[in-house]
């Protein structure tokens, strides 16, 4: 389903959450045993919650090469200290190895720096779900003083004076440096973030030893938990907004709560949208450590333990973690033809 035909959040986060439930109680009466959960074939990709990324994607690829130049650029700033490699660091899964990001004569950033891999599958931008589209994204992080400080106007001015930028630009656009080709380009470049070809992707697609038999089991295990009913499709995960702390409040337990806590609401300002987000794609979630909105998991483990006691209403048993991070290990794909 395409993401302007799914329900409303609401009835979206209200599914996520029966069939959260029913795989839950069914979980709960028999576990299933790990030497069980891998007779599960994974012949082909029907019927499963999950899919492989295409291998090729509609880039053009001079301007997503001109884009790259421009994500690392600090003249795209105001006071040309800060990038958007800045936070998004391409040695850490395009997200920041810190619970919030600290860049030069900035604030510290109210929330935890999401990874910009695959961003092209997700159906809404930022974690409360604020934005629809890279362009109204990049717009505002570009005019937001804790951020960019800057605007598209001064950015193509800050590059009119810095070579190569004139010349790669003409060579790209035929009206050469404008501002509306910086945003294009930076445009394009996210849009070709994308990481195929992950181990699962191989497994997916008929390469039944691509990944090991911890991981076939740990997928089992994702699929039975109930994992995939909000963890699914291309990004698995990215493609709908949940409420952290189904059957817990994580929020009462964790404290110190906060207006970037409180996620979609501060969009919509409807009382259900309260610690509403965009679930996360788990695509390279082992890179990106710390992990969620807060940056509160420093490890894979703990996140995955976290959303098993506050999403599912379980303590997750020490044998099942390890073989479900053996399988989040496996979604580790390439990017322009390397491993992240």
């Amino acid at each position: 389903m395409s993401p302007c035909r799914r329900p409303p959040s609401a009835l979206r986060a209200w599914l996520g959450l029966v069939l959260g439930t029913t795989l839950l109680v069914a979980c709960g009466r028999t576990r299933v045993p790990p030497e069980q959960a891998i007779l599960d074939p994974f012949e082909t990709t029907s019927g499963q919650p999950l899919e492989p990324l295409p291998i090729e994607t509609d880039v053009n690829r001079p301007q997503a090469e001109l884009g790259a130049l421009l994500f690392a650029e600090p003249l795209l700033s105001g006071d040309g200290k800060v990038a958007c490699s800045t936070c998004h660091l391409d040695n850490h899964g395009m997200a920041d190895p810190i619970k919030r990001s600290h860049a030069p004569g900035r604030p510290e950033s109210p929330v935890n720096t999401p990874s910009m891999y695959n961003v092209r599958y997700m159906f809404k931008l930022a974690w409360g779900a604020r934005f629809d589209s890279f362009s109204d994204h990049n717009d505002a992080l570009m005019t937001n003083p804790a951020v960019m400080a800057s605007s598209w106007e001064l950015a193509a001015k800050h590059l009119a004076d810095q070579a190569p930028y004139p010349e790669r630009f003409r060579a790209v656009f035929s009206d050469g440096l404008t501002p509306a080709n910086v945003k294009t380009a930076l445009v394009e470049y996210e849009r070709s973030l994308v990481t195929p070809n992950a181990p699962f992707d191989q497994f997916l697609r008929g390469k039944a030893d691509a990944i090991s038999a911890e991981a076939k089991r740990g997928y089992a295990l994702f699929k039975s938990y109930g994992c995939a009913s909000c963890h699914q499709g291309k990004a698995v995960g990215g493609n709908m907004l949940q409420r952290v702390g189904i059957l817990r409040d994580y929020f009462a337990d964790r404290g110190d709560v906060k207006p970037p806590d409180f996620g979609h609401f501060n969009l919509t300002k409807r009382e259900k949208d309260r610690f509403v987000f965009r679930v996360p794609s788990l695509r390279n979630v082992a890179l990106t450590a710390p992990y969620f909105h807060d940056g509160s998991a420093p490890t894979l483990e703990a996140a995955v333990t976290a959303m098993a006691r506050y999403q599912l209403g379980r303590e997750i048993e020490p044998d099942d973690l390890t073989l479900l991070v053996a399988f989040l290990q496996t979604l580790t794909g390439d990017c322009h033809g390397k491993h992240p």
